[in-house]
């Protein structure tokens, strides 16, 4: 796979972000927490239940990173960034029809969620080139 500038920006946008997050969390939970108003406490149930996930950002975030690097990983560092972009607004989305409206810092990163994984689809969506314009393939279009 070659991959182009923009999908090494956007591979670079949603690892770093899944990085500082996932690596936040992991090391400080209450301090990544209270930037939303959250108060965690020392149950350590809890600690241990926000810290396992933020690990598993942490290492999904060395799988994207590591397509910019090896473009052998770019495909799998693709896939990955998508789903963690978009798995983390779809969870938000349960969360609102459920619990009902978050904070506005958490709607905050609803929106960002929203636009790297919006960055992700647009880098990453297959395309060719049809009389000197790009167009997205579709399942009908790429088998030609």
């Amino acid at each position: 796979m070659q991959i182009r500038m923009f999908q090494k920006v956007a591979l670079g946008i949603a690892g770093t972000t899944a990085m500082i997050i996932g690596g936040f969390i992991l090391i400080a939970p209450h301090a990544f927490y209270a930037g939303y108003g959250m108060t965690l406490g020392d149950d350590p149930n809890l600690l241990s239940e926000l810290r396992a996930p933020a690990a598993n950002l942490a290492a999904l975030s060395a799988v994207i990173l590591a397509g910019i690097f090896r473009t052998s990983w770019a495909p799998v560092s693709a896939k990955v960034a998508v789903t963690v972009f978009l798995a983390f607004p779809a969870g938000r989305i349960v969360g609102l029809l459920i619990d009902g409206m978050p904070s506005a810092s958490v709607l905050g990163a609803f929106a960002i969620e929203i636009a790297i994984g919006a960055i992700c689809l647009a880098a990453f969506l297959p395309r060719r080139e049809l009389n000197g314009q790009l167009v997205c393939e579709t399942a009908s279009t790429s088998a030609e």
